[in-house]
């Protein structure tokens, strides 16, 4: 009979620790969105100022939420610093989007991305099993993604112990692979002249955009429309650099978590920051910025319009030639495969932790003898299947990594709330450079959420209406309780 216990065990170090910050953003992300960046910005030195921003506001976030990760070591994170900050309905909006659409929906489409990449080496995945309509297309490629969601959850239902062991082997795998793709293309590019070519205009910025007929349409971009461009793009590598986030959900089972959950967010956070903008340069040094969709080699397609946005592929195929499809591919299951265990591992302790205040399906509070909450993993599971199956994820990703950085503003701000409310309380690690750091966070965070809401107000506004949601349910909930 399981054994239904109430605390979770705290067995994960500081290694532990930071694989699994380092190893939930690494994904797919950098290996794709350059190619939409370089469109949408057109100049080498802008791309790599973006993802230098992207990179120092992820560090900034992470040294904030270390004080908040210090003063409440518990499982739920995020969750429980935003419940002390601002209450349970704010609390709850943030689980019920996390739930709903930034943990299953990413989930999900790391999953999709997983099985697309292995039909590479086994073209049978491709074969359509069913179809409803002309929109939905069932292929053996979401039965791969659903079962590498239920194998990976089963995999963490035996134990922390488990999902940690498959954490840094999958992590330490694709940290090595990156780092051989950015050693050899920065050998090989340099050779050549492609790089000081892609820096002979470095500050020329445009947008490229592919007309119906084929044709593009370039752009010039100065002054304030550079800024538009750049805090509209920001979106791509954002997303990329996501779920830094995610150890804080897990902080029940970290040791001596007051230490090393701080220390962790850092580290992590600042080891993938390196990896970005190096993974750039090596990329400018390989490919042409500018570039043809027309094109009939992968130099003349430049990083703008590399096949299928696969930019990652393309620059691996000028350092390996052919065999460089089947060497990415590997790759990129590597990276999603240990990325998708992160976050499977985590999303279920913040559900774990909802359900413990009352605000999620009450089973979600039992341990199973592995002292694991095994039923909040399997709801978490079952809904990011259906989000597979429902090929909408991709649209929910987009509303939601909006929203998602709406509740990082309301996090750091909680720093600001909690130094006020809560003078006395004990922190034994404070926020590096408080109050410049969170206040430069939020200041550039939040212009980066007003120039969405200008640029792509329809997708920044049902991120809003997933959020807006959530009070509806909230009351509903708490008048079932009463």
């Amino acid at each position: 009979m399981s054994e239904n216990k109430t605390e979770l065990k705290r067995s994960l170090g500081l290694i532990d620790a930071t694989s699994l910050v380092a190893g939930s953003m690494i994904g797919s992300g950098i290996f794709i969105v350059t190619s939409a960046m370089a469109r949408d910005i057109g100049s080498a030195a802008w791309l790599l100022v973006i993802w230098l921003v992207t990179g120092l506001i992820t560090v900034a976030a992470a040294l904030s939420y270390g004080e908040l990760a210090g003063m409440m070591p518990n499982a739920g994170g995020q969750f429980v610093y935003i419940q002390r900050a601002y209450g349970r309905l704010v609390s709850f909006l943030y689980g019920w989007t996390v739930f709903t659409v930034i943990q299953t929906g990413v989930i999900a489409a790391i999953a999709v991305t997983f099985a697309n990449y292995a039909a590479i080496f086994f073209p049978v995945l491709d074969h359509t099993l069913f179809t409803v309509g002309t929109a939905f297309v069932f292929s053996y490629q979401k039965v791969l993604a659903i079962f590498s969601i239920i194998l990976l959850t089963y995999i963490n239902t035996k134990g922390v112990e488990s999902g940690k062991t498959v954490q840094l082997i999958f992590t330490s795998a694709k940290l090595i692979a990156l780092f051989a793709l950015i050693v050899l293309g920065l050998y090989v590019g340099l050779q050549t002249d492609i790089l000081s070519n892609n820096f002979e205009n470095m500050w020329e910025a445009s947008k490229t955009v592919v007309n119906p007929d084929g044709t593009i349409t370039v752009t010039k971009l100065a002054g304030m429309a550079i800024l538009g461009a750049a805090g509209a793009t920001i979106i791509n590598s954002l997303f990329s650099s996501d779920a830094w986030n995610n150890v804080t959900f897990i902080a029940g089972e970290i040791k001596e978590p007051k230490k090393n959950i701080p220390r962790s967010l850092f580290l992590g956070t600042l080891i993938v920051t390196v990896i970005y903008v190096l993974a750039n340069v090596a990329y400018l040094a390989l490919l042409p910025m500018q570039g043809t969709p027309t094109a009939t080699d992968i130099a003349g397609n430049g990083i703008m319009f590399a096949s299928n946005d696969r930019v990652g592929a393309a620059a691996a195929s000028m350092i390996m030639g052919n065999v460089s499809v089947f060497v990415m591919a590997g790759l990129i299951m590597v990276s999603t495969f240990g990325c998708n265990s992160g976050l499977i591992l985590s999303g279920g302790r913040l559900f774990f932790a909802m359900a413990k205040d009352g605000l999620f399906f009450k089973q979600a509070t039992e341990l199973n003898k592995n002292q694991v909450p095994a039923k909040a993993l399997w709801v978490q599971c079952i809904w990011a299947c259906v989000l597979c199956v429902s090929g909408k994820f991709g649209d929910l990703l987009t509303y939601a990594t909006f929203a998602s950085l709406l509740f990082y503003i309301l996090t750091i701000l909680g720093v600001f709330i909690l130094r006020k409310k809560e003078p006395n309380a004990d922190r034994p690690y404070k926020a590096v450079g408080y109050p410049i750091v969170p206040a430069l966070y939020i200041i550039v965070t939040v212009a980066i959420c007003l120039t969405l809401l200008i640029y792509d107000t329809f997708n920044t506004g049902l991120g809003l209406g997933i959020v807006a949601l959530g009070i509806p349910v909230y009351y509903f909930v708490m008048n079932k309780k009463e």
